[in-house]
Parts: C-alpha cells; structure tokens; sequence
C-alpha cells in the first residue's frame, strides 16, 4: 500500500470520529445517582442536571437506581454501552465498595472513565442537646470516661456517617455501641429525641438542626473551617489532627466512553460549576465547590486511589464487611 493510499484510508477512517465527536450529544443523556430521590446526591445531580443542559443541547435525565450501598447504580453504569449517554454520579461510596464488598463485581480504578469532581459536602460531629461536653475536647475525654454508657448512631453500615464515627473511635481509642439506622434522616430524628447521644452528619442535614440550637455541635469534620459555620473549630484543631471527612462527589462514564464525549462532558460538568445559580444552591446544602484542578479527569483519578486505601484500611481494621 503507498503511502497515498494510507494516508486516504487513514482520513477516510478518521472523519466518522470527528463527525460524531462534533455531533454528541444527539439525544438525552441519563446520569445515574445510586441514592433515593430527594437525598442530597441526588439534589447535586438534579442541580448539575439542569445547568449542563444548556451547554450539552440535550436534556440530562437523573435516574434513581438504590440499593446495596450505592453499588446496584455503579455496576450497571460500567456494565453499560460506552457511547457517552450513560453517566454515574457517585459519593464516597465509589472508594469505600472495594473494602465493604469483598466480591465487588466491578474495579473502580479499570471499569470507568473519570469525568471531574463536583462538590463537597463538610460533615459535622454532634450530640444530643443535653449532652453535657461544651466542645470537642471536652467530648474525647467524656467519651472516654464513659463509653460503656454512649451510643453512636449511623445511616447505615458503608454509609458516610458510619465511616466517620469508625474513624472518631480510632482517632481516640475508644469503642463506642453503633446504632445503625436506614438512612440519616431517621439516624438524626434518633438524636434530636435523645435516643442517641452522638451522630457525624453532613451539613446538608445539619445546618438546620445546629441554628436552631437543637443538637449540641462539637465540630466540622474538614480539615479548614467552613462557610456555613466560620465560627465552628474543626476536629483537627481541636486535637484530632488529621481529622478529615467529607461527602465528596465525582462523575464517571463506562470503560472505553469516547475520549470526545467524556471531554464534552467534562467541559459541560466545568461550566455549569461556574454558573452563579449552582454555586447559590450548593451554598444552601453547605458544599464547596471543588477547585479547578479537581473538576478534571485527572483531578477525580488523582482523588480516587489514595481514598480507597485509606477507607479499605479502616474497614478492614474494623472487620465490617457488607457481604
């Protein structure tokens, strides 16, 4: 074959690609949130949703697929066809499946592309209203003294705020009696009805609860200070160094998704960051928006691995498996 003739075939091969890249999205995109309607991932997802439309061209559906610590939702997103009209919303849950789920039918470091990250969300620590430490010092050593008497409410086991009361207790030693709940909203009502004495929950729940002076707030889970709560002392300043939970949200095609739809859609997911109306509404759940570099692919894959290996080995310390 000349080299002509090569170079034709090449760019004869090569104009379907480009036209197609030009073209998507030609019909509506579906974001998959492995959590219930209403929750706070998928209040991210409707917000993003709506914003990315105007760049996209193309209606951005959310679809609701629960169950199994959000691991139903992300199996089916890598099992799908990689054409780009087929995304994934996840949180944590994307970093901490590998330890809680010992036979994960997915990898979450080979079965994806990485679009960006998103927003997080800070978590808080609190206590019932009539719990008698004033700060989070003052917490550590109480517990300590009686964590026979103690109860730790959870939203279930993988949940955020279980992770986050595993790591208070390793972070001071000391074991407290979990209380497991479906979902964060019945774990919080537990706590504002003094069933429970302590619950780490994130500000989207939060908020509402600590200005109106019915749950005792011990401090942000974030390493810095946040908005919602400037006048609050984190963990980390308050002993605990090191201290760091956080919702955090990331967005990830199938294995194999065109390189041109995934950029496509990273530059929608960018531009609908900078929107004024999606920085308001994120405001209102207390989330950050994350920093430019994070919103890239190589920002969500830079993020992904050191998260799996830090929560893998906490779960494994604690021996608490999903299955």
């Amino acid at each position: 074959m000349t080299t002509r003739l090569l170079g034709a075939l090449l760019c004869a091969l090569a104009v379907p690609a480009t036209a197609w890249a030009q073209a998507y999205p030609t019909r509506n995109i579906t974001l998959v949130v492995p959590f219930a309607a209403g929750g706070p991932t998928d209040v991210v997802a409707r917000t993003l949703a709506a914003a990315m439309a105007k760049t996209l061209g193309q209606t951005v559906v959310v679809e609701n697929k629960t169950g199994a610590g959000g691991t139903l939702a992300a199996n089916a997103v890598a099992k799908a066809a990689p054409d780009g009209y087929t995304v994934l919303i996840h949180h944590n849950g994307m970093a901490t499946a590998p330890g809680l789920y010992r036979k994960l039918p997915y990898n979450p470091l080979t079965d994806f592309e990485y679009v960006g990250q998103v927003v997080d969300v800070p978590m808080t620590l609190l206590g019932r209203k009539d719990l008698p430490p004033n700060n989070g010092a003052d917490l550590v050593s109480y517990v300590k003294a009686n964590a026979s008497k103690l109860t730790l409410a959870h939203a279930g086991l993988g949940a955020v705020s279980q992770l986050c009361g595993m790591l208070f207790q390793k972070m001071i030693g000391t074991e407290l009696t979990a209380v497991p709940y479906q979902g964060t909203a019945p774990a919080l009502n537990a706590l504002l009805g003094g069933q429970v004495d302590i619950l780490c929950d994130q500000t989207t729940q939060t908020l509402p609860h600590i200005k109106a002076g019915t749950v005792k707030l011990y401090g942000v889970t974030t390493t810095s200070r946040i908005r919602s709560l400037p006048d609050t002392p984190t963990l980390d300043e308050q002993g605990l160094k090191g201290f760091e939970v956080k919702v955090w949200h990331g967005i990830y095609m199938p294995k194999g998704t065109p390189a041109a739809a995934v950029d496509k859609f990273g530059s929608a997911l960018r531009a609908a960051l900078k929107d004024p109306a999606v920085a308001v509404r994120f405001t209102e759940l207390g989330g950050d928006i994350v920093a430019d570099e994070k919103q890239t692919t190589t920002g969500l894959k830079t993020w992904l691995q050191p998260e799996i290996e830090k929560w893998g080995a906490l779960i494994r310390a604690a021996g608490q498996y999903a299955d």
